[in-house]
């Protein structure tokens, strides 16, 4: 073989340098470019579930927080919160939650207190008219905007829909459904993962 048709062992070894630094380049500016495509860690939180410590949450009190840009209220019922239930069930349009089953309501909560312990309300606080937040009327007895017999609930500002101590509609008024409860389960007996239960994440 002639020297004509030889590659100089120095200018191959140049040559495949060149080559390498050139795929690296290329594979690092890809990666960088491909990274542009993947969600924010803002965006996956928004939409993954969210743990919730109620050790602190007393008889009586709600606790709020955030889930997919949404208020889900987390409310430690008192026995007489609970006890009402039974009083509502058929002033309220919807008392075993089997209107939209599927979106509204998991199976294991479509029960009078909608819910898995009966002491523990989880819902979305989000009226089903239009999507105001209804306030919290816990106190029972005749207010400003409520029947004289109230048993305690949720008022919705906007337009004047009711809901008892399970977030169930009352009939006649604009909401046509309960408030939604979110797929939930409880890792331990003072957390709960929203967003997520035995069957997968919501």
């Amino acid at each position: 073989m002639s020297d004509e048709n030889q590659v100089d062992s120095g200018r191959r070894g140049l040559l495949v340098a060149t080559c390498a630094a050139g795929g690296v380049a290329g594979l690092a500016g890809a990666g960088a470019f491909v990274s542009t495509f993947e969600p924010s860690e803002r965006a996956k939180a928004a939409g993954a579930p969210v743990e919730v410590d109620i050790a602190d949450l007393k008889v009586g009190e709600m606790k709020t927080v955030e889930w997919r840009g949404k208020p889900v209220w987390v409310i430690k019922r008192t026995p007489e919160m609970v006890a009402s239930l039974k009083k509502t069930g058929a002033a309220v349009a919807d008392p075993n939650s089997e209107r939209n089953p599927a979106e509204l309501t998991p199976e294991y909560a479509r029960n009078e207190h909608r819910s898995i312990k009966p002491d523990v309300l989880v819902a979305v606080g989000i009226c089903s008219h239009l999507g105001c937040s209804p306030t919290t009327k816990f106190q029972t007895g005749a207010q400003p905007s409520l029947p004289d017999d109230w048993q305690g609930g949720f008022l919705c500002p906007c337009h004047g829909s009711t809901f008892d101590l399970a977030g169930r509609v009352f009939k006649n008024v604009p909401a046509p459904d309960n408030l939604e409860v979110p797929r939930h389960m409880y890792v331990s007996d003072t957390r709960i993962v929203i967003g997520k239960d035995e069957k997968g994440e919501a």
